[in-house]
Order: structure tokens, then sequence, then C-alpha cells
């Protein structure tokens, strides 16, 4: 059979050298738990002269055990090999929608991407994320089944009545908000 192109070949090549199934998800989650133990500073600080600064060395091999032992599950990695393929679609599909809408907004007018708008799309992306992960670990199609199966129509309809309810005490007890008038002389 002819390879179709050189790269091809070449990508063809990098997956059987385990590229893809070893050194990139080692990379990524040691990465991503090395920046986490930086941030949070789990394993204490030590000062560096007139700084104090993160122990970067139990970080590291903090990260590093936890990407070996990652890598050494097929499981796992297939997991974060699949949700950061559709992670990044769902990239490709937030980017492609906040072009299209750029291209219907003037210049200088506010775009809608912020307050309470901001927030529900964060609130969606999160969503999505979390779905992405529930199918990636096959727990969506379980879930989902188990819905179908266990879910009649009194228990729905409960579900709803008790969000309107929620809802309704929520919107009752909110109250408003005072404003700001000058104080009157």
């Amino acid at each position: 059979m002819a390879q179709a192109t050189i790269f091809r070949g070449a990508i063809e090549f990098f997956t059987r050298l385990g590229i893809y199934d070893v050194v990139l998800p080692f990379l990524l989650i040691f990465t991503i738990v090395f920046a986490i133990l930086e941030k949070t500073k789990v394993f204490g600080t030590m000062k560096v002269g007139d700084q104090t600064v993160p122990r970067k060395n139990l970080n590291a091999m903090a990260s590093f055990v936890i990407s070996l032992l990652v890598v050494a599950s097929r499981e796992l990695v297939a997991v974060v090999n699949e949700s950061v393929a559709n992670i990044v679609v769902l990239l490709l599909a937030v980017v492609s929608f906040l072009l299209l809408y750029g291209a219907f907004v003037k210049e200088g007018e506010p775009v809608f991407l912020s307050g309470t708008w901001k927030t529900a799309f964060m609130w969606v992306m999160l969503v999505g994320v979390v779905v992405i992960f529930l199918n990636a670990a096959g727990w969506l199609n379980t879930a989902l089944t188990w819905l179908s199966r266990n879910i009649n129509t009194d228990f729905v309809g409960s579900i709803i009545l008790l969000v309107i309810i929620i809802m309704f005490i929520g919107f009752i007890t909110k109250g408003e908000k005072p404003s700001k008038s000058k104080k009157s002389e």
C-alpha cells in the first residue's frame, strides 16, 4: 500500500514510536499537574534570597510520578486523548461562533460576552467539557441508559415543579437593590 504523502508516513511513524500514546500525554499531564502544584503551593514554599518561591523540586517529582502513573494506564491515556481531541473541537466551535458573531457587530459596538452573558457562556462551556470527559470515560452512555430506564413522567414532573418553586421563591425573596441617590439636604 503506497503512502499518500511523506508527512502521513511521518505521522504513522510517530504513532508506531509511541509519541501520541506515551510522550504527548506524559508532557500534557506533567505540565498541568506541575502548574497546579506551583500555583497552589501544596508542598510549601522556601526562601531564596529575599523571595518566597514554591518547592520546585517536590512539585516536579510529584508531577513526574503522577504523569508516569497516568501513562502506565492505557485506559487513562485513551480518556485523555479522546477528551483533548473533543475539547479542541469544542474550542473550534466557540471560535467559529465568535468569528461569525463578530461579522455582524459594528466596530465600537459592545460585545454581548460581558456580565451575565459571559457567565452563561462559561457555564455552557463547563457543561460541554464535563460531558466530554463523561463520554470519554464511558460514563455518559451508562448514565443515559439508567435515566431512560428509571425515569417516568411523574418523576420528571416533580423535578420541573421543584425547579419552578425554587425559582419563584428566589424571585420573591431576592428583593431590590438599594438605589444610589444623592442625600437630600
